[in-house]
């Protein structure tokens, strides 16, 4: 269900019945794009039953899903049907098309291909932890969170969200990971149950802007504490919880490549239960206690308002262009 999480602070205050969540979803139940529309953005049902509920509630977890559907036709395609036209226009009435006519052609052309078009859709999960006012989705894109936040505050008009902030900055925890001693394990490396695994990349601030990327390697080497003194700062980092669960860290506080590790879904219920309820009880009851513990190795979370203190290092500028090198082995991956 999940292969990466996003976290946000729910504003303290908003509760809601799964009644009134229902009725608010169904008001903005998904339609899929229409013959001249490029985009759909809607709520579908979780368990992928039609005419089923918009909003699950597994083991005290509040379950919704996104759909967004889009459509896009070539800009090459647009641009030689409007050419097309351009053309005729000039033979027929011997005037070339101005700079305003041509952009009222390609956007005529646009719509004309778009029944043409092949719809591309993509589900967003949605979790939402009421009792310790969290909510959770799997979007990792700018455009898939910004649609995300955009349909929830849409439907729950009293919904206030804001990402989730440590008093240590993530990529300030990995680069004090990265640097602790290989022969010292009680100072600095990956606290409490977490591990630091076999996959980083290192981003350099400078004009340069080179990248350095780890992959299937042993990061507790000189090589790796090298770059970091030369000024190259950790954007990801593969790290794991307990044995339970593997993830990449990510500088803006994300975990990617979420998986579960062998033998957490051992505990799978063998009676009636579906398999979305034992999915869901037993992905959100492990990162339930991943996420505070991660929280807590971060140095605690920043309550909205409140300042955010000095990072010891400033986070690289994402470069234009990079220059990339590759590090790796033959070995198996990290998790």
């Amino acid at each position: 269900m999940f292969k990466n999480v996003t976290i946000y602070r729910i504003a303290p205050g908003w509760t809601a019945t799964l009644e009134s969540m229902e009725a608010a979803l169904d008001a903005a139940r998904f339609v899929p794009c229409g013959a001249t529309q490029d985009k759909a953005v809607g709520w579908v049902e979780p368990r992928g039953e039609a005419h089923g509920p918009l909003v699950e509630s597994v083991a005290g977890q509040r379950i919704l899903k996104l759909m967004i559907e889009s459509k896009a036709v070539p800009g090459s395609v647009v641009r030689e049907k409007a050419d097309e036209e351009a053309e005729h226009i000039e033979a027929t009435t011997g005037r070339k098309p101005g700079k305003k006519q041509m952009k009222e052609l390609r956007e005529d052309a646009l719509l004309s291909l778009l029944p043409q078009a092949f719809p591309r859709r993509m589900g967003v999960w949605v979790w939402i932890d009421l009792a310790n006012g969290l909510l959770v989705t799997d979007a990792s894109s700018q455009g898939k969170l910004d649609e995300l936040v955009t349909a929830l505050v849409n439907v729950f008009n009293d919904l206030s969200l804001t990402l989730l902030q440590t008093a240590i900055t993530p990529q300030t925890a990995m680069t004090s990971w990265l640097s602790a001693p290989v022969s010292d394990e009680d100072e600095g490396g990956a606290p409490g149950g977490f591990s630091v695994e076999r996959e980083c990349e290192l981003k350099s601030g400078d004009e340069e802007k080179s990248v350095v990327k780890f992959t299937r390697h042993n990061l507790a080497t000189d090589e790796v504490r090298k770059h970091i003194t030369e000024g190259k700062l950790p954007t990801r980092l593969a790290m794991s919880w307990e044995g339970r669960i593997g993830f990449v860290l990510t500088e803006s506080m994300q975990l990617k490549k979420l998986a579960f590790l062998e033998g957490v879904f051992d505990d799978r219920a063998a009676d009636g239960e579906s398999g979305f309820d034992t999915d869901v009880a037993l992905s959100t009851g492990e990162l339930n206690k991943l996420i505070p513990e991660l929280i807590e190795a971060l140095g605690g979370e920043i309550v909205p308002g409140m300042a955010l203190p000095d990072a010891p290092t400033a986070a690289p500028a994402k470069p234009k262009q990079e220059a990339v090198t590759a590090v790796g082995d033959d070995e198996d991956p990290p998790f």
